[in-house]
């Protein structure tokens, strides 16, 4: 069994509305200094595997997600916790699921719409740029997909505009190599704390495969960019 720990109204039209205007651009950064994995599947684990373990609980109970708040779920896939968070932020909430690719946010939509979630937004991102509007989400999850992130300070960097003062950060990954589909913690905390300016810590275990959440919160107002600057002219 691999060991792992973790560090959320959907038409096109609606989607290019909500999206903000371009933070960074990609060349602002620096790439990672370890391997990036291929994006192979929407889907990490079974999902009845992962609701008989209590997966979503622990998670909403970590990271404090409740009633009114707007989640992001940055690579949403097949929309595991998408339509497991939508009843929990209920009608005054939202939760907004984001995805690169195009063939994921497609069956995702008509997933959407097949249950009638009405609190739900589908919108595509980018790879260094979620291209959240500014001051808009409570909590931020990126489940079993931060290793295929190509640009991670990019992204973190581009994320902070978009956090409320009380946000939190929650990143799901496996306990092994980014080049086997997983995060070593110790490199997580670095690449949190360069791009979010705040370090990460580990909080419990969740989940079907002895899974881990760490989470980082919002920066502030005090966050620049200087040691991405530094290391991209290393």
């Amino acid at each position: 069994m691999t060991a792992a720990f973790a560090v959320a109204l959907t038409i096109s039209g609606a989607a290019q509305e909500f999206m903000a205007q371009s933070g960074a651009p990609a060349a602002s950064f620096p790439k990672p200094d370890r391997p990036v994995a291929d994006i192979v599947s929407p889907i990490w684990k079974g999902e009845k595997d992962r609701d008989k373990a209590g997966e979503p609980g622990q998670l909403v109970r970590l990271l404090g997600i409740e009633i009114g708040m707007t989640v992001a779920d940055l690579g949403a896939g097949s929309g595991y916790y998408v339509v497991r968070l939508s009843p929990i932020v209920g009608s005054n909430g939202r939760i907004i699921a984001e995805d690169i690719v195009p063939e994921y946010l497609e069956r995702l939509r008509k997933r959407v719409r097949g249950l009638g979630l009405q609190n739900v937004i589908v919108t595509r991102g980018e790879a260094h740029d979620p291209r959240l509007p500014a001051g808009s989400v409570d909590v931020v999850i990126l489940v079993h997909m931060y290793h295929e992130v190509t640009q991670p300070y990019g992204l973190l960097y581009n994320l902070v505009p978009a956090l409320k003062p009380d946000a939190r950060v929650g990143i799901v990954d496996t306990f092994a190599p980014t080049s086997e589909h997983g995060t070593p913690p110790g490199l997580l905390r670095c690449e949190l704390t360069d791009g979010l300016g705040r370090c990460a810590g580990v909080h419990g275990a969740i989940g079907c495969a002895g899974e881990f959440i760490s989470e980082a919160g919002s920066p502030g107002r005090s966050h620049r960019q200087p040691d991405l600057e530094r290391r991209k002219g290393a």
